[in-house]
């Protein structure tokens, strides 16, 4: 154990001007040095230069209030220790550490899709969860925050049990924290609120039960949190967010002030179990005005969200004392004795601060609805390609072809013959076809991009912003070039290779309508012969075989057509659902895969909320 230190509270009248000058080798208690002992092994006593005035003749400092200055003026010795205290570094539970590796991940996960802005606050948790954990865990750094004239400096001193932190009258008297350590093996944490040695005490040890129901404490008294310095303000924001716990410090007058609860008290409505409130200078109240008082103060922090310690409950406990009495300050000792054997706060503030973290994500990661793409969605977006790239005429296109195939095996030879003239004589149309192409191209690309449009807004729908900004980005990434592909596809796969398969009936089909022509020739031949005497006149058989041969040909060509309308049929449906599955392959390639990719990261990274919540995340 290291020796107290002298605490000077009767300063020189040159002094007076800056109390808290740490720089001032005749304030003791800014250099953190004791006096030199002297033969006898005790310390000289130095005799107050202040004796001579009125209680209050520095105009600055309020520390005496019966003018007995040998009071304030004890020196306390405590034996200092022969070996540095081994540290023990902080160890979070299993819960804890997978909380912080889940919004590790998350944070790994998210930085491509979320500013850095939005990932701040979570990644400074991170940072500071690993900053405290290889800290002592043995210690728990407890801060008195309060407003100007609200007595945290007095409480300070009397929960020290010596006067270390400033006290006065002019505001503010505390310009930089103070910490006092309870036991050793605290530097490091000390180190991290930025507070220097000569601003370190130790607190006077009455008894031994006093020593070790505080030991581990480390008690960090801060300037006034509504200080006109700006400085001041920023201190206190600064350590906030670095303690373990905290100790709000009000009185009757400022108990209800709109800055303490708007700027402080609300926004760490999380940290209700890491927090305590503390009504001081219940003195001034008269008879019951204290409870009045401190039940207001129950009302107004419930009203913030705070969780109060009541009946066994975890929460912010709320206490009524005096620090100039003593009042209650027993009471607030027993409760941090127990909080600060607990050892738990260091891990409920950081579990805290994961909470408010995951609070803020909470817009960029939940989603009150089933995001992704249905097998619906998917089959539309295929069709939509497929009319783009035009599929179905593509099929039509080939039963036709069939068809005539058909028609001109087992068509008549003199239908075949009129209807190859008639498309002889057809007027060219070269430049309407070109325009038309054109408008059907146009047309197409339309299509295509109204379908990614499309498909892109239903996979997005209910995602929350940045996500569906993702999936949008994504699938107008793999639209581009997407028109092009389609158009070579279509020129691939639109009609099968080689020639249309025939089937097994059709070259009886084409020998009876040989057999067909030959009759007419043979009937024709036959008269002929008859005409020019070469036969004997014979009308019948003739008449007959051309008979036969004119009508059988279109007859047997009406049934060929009947019986090929199946195949032609099957076969545009084949030729179409080629160009469909090509088409949809495609888009699948470029569009669905990209925005399912996305959609996958988002469910990666909702389960890492969950997991960080400590929820089960439903991931859409």
């Amino acid at each position: 154990m290291t020796a107290v230190t002298d605490q000077d509270h009767t300063e020189h009248p040159e002094q007076s001007e800056n109390p808290e000058n740490p720089e001032n080798p005749e304030h003791p208690e800014s250099t953190g040095r004791s006096e030199a002992p002297g033969p006898s092994g005790r310390h000289d006593e130095r005799p107050s230069r202040a004796d001579t005035g009125s209680p209050w003749d520095d105009g600055l400092i309020a520390r005496r209030v019966n003018g007995n200055a040998g009071e304030e003026q004890r020196r306390v010795t405590e034996p200092r220790a022969s070996t540095p205290q081994r540290v023990i570094p902080l160890a979070y539970g299993p819960q804890l550490g997978a909380r912080l590796e889940a919004l590790r991940e998350l944070v790994g996960l998210s930085r491509a899709r979320l500013d850095n802005r939005t990932l701040a606050q979570a990644g400074r948790v991170l940072d500071e969860a690993a900053a405290r954990r290889g800290l002592s865990g043995r210690h728990t750094v407890v801060a008195l925050a309060g407003a100007t004239g609200s007595g945290k400096s007095q409480l300070f001193n009397a929960l020290a049990g010596v006067p270390i932190s400033e006290t006065g009258v002019r505001r503010p008297t505390t310009a930089a924290p103070i910490a006092c350590s309870w036991s050793d093996g605290a530097a490091g944490l000390i180190e991290r609120l930025g507070i220097p040695p000569r601003l370190r005490r130790r607190p006077l040890q009455a008894t031994a039960d006093a020593d070790d129901r505080l030991r581990g404490l480390v008690l960090v008294d801060l300037p006034d949190h509504d200080s006109a310095a700006v400085q001041h303000r920023e201190q206190v924001d600064r350590v906030l967010g670095l303690v373990d716990a905290v100790i709000w410090v009000v009185d009757p007058e400022k108990y209800a002030d709109a800055m303490l609860h708007e700027r402080y008290l609300r926004p760490m409505a999380a940290h209700a179990e890491v927090m305590f409130v503390v009504l001081n200078q219940i003195d001034r109240l008269p008879g019951e005005a204290a409870e009045q008082v401190l039940d207001d103060l129950r009302r107004l922090l419930d009203e913030d969200g705070i969780a109060l310690g009541e009946h066994g409950e975890p929460g912010t406990t709320v206490l009524a004392l005096s620090a100039l009495t003593g009042e209650g300050v027993g009471d607030l000792r027993e409760a941090l004795g127990r909080f600060v054997g607990e050892r738990g706060a260091p891990a409920r503030r950081i579990s805290a601060d994961v909470d408010v973290a995951a609070a803020r994500l909470w817009p960029v990661y939940a989603t009150r609805r089933r995001a992704g793409l249905s097998e619906e969605a998917r089959e539309e977006f295929s069709d939509r390609l497929a009319d783009a790239v035009g599929a179905t005429a593509a099929g039509e296109a080939a039963e036709r072809a069939w068809l005539r195939n058909a028609n001109r095996a087992c068509g008549t030879p003199w239908l075949r013959l009129w209807r190859w003239c008639q498309e002889r004589g057809e007027p060219s149309t070269g430049r309407s076809t070109l325009r038309g192409q054109l408008d059907e191209e146009a047309t197409a690309r339309q299509r295509v991009e109204q379908a990614v449009r499309t498909v892109a807004e239903r996979a997005s729908t209910g995602l929350p912003a940045p996500w569906a900004q993702a999936v949008r980005e994504a699938a107008v990434r793999g639209s581009q070039g997407l028109p092009e592909a389609l158009d070579e596809l279509a020129v691939r796969a639109g009609l099968p290779p080689g020639r249309p398969p025939r089937p097994g009936w059709w070259p009886v089909a084409v020998l009876a309508q040989m057999s067909m022509t030959a009759l007419q020739f043979v009937g024709g031949l036959w008269l002929l012969g008859q005409i020019v005497g070469v036969m004997a006149p014979n009308l019948g058989v003739p008449v007959l075989l051309m008979v036969i041969g004119i009508v059988g040909g279109p007859l047997i060509e009406w049934s060929c057509r009947l019986a090929a309308r199946g195949p032609a049929r099957r076969y545009g449906l084949e030729a179409e659902r080629r160009l469909r599955e090509a088409a949809a392959g495609c888009g699948r390639a470029r569009v669905l895969d990209p925005v399912a990719a996305e959609l996958l990261r988002y469910r990666e990274v909702r389960e890492q909320y969950g997991r960080v919540t400590g929820t089960v995340a439903r991931t859409g």
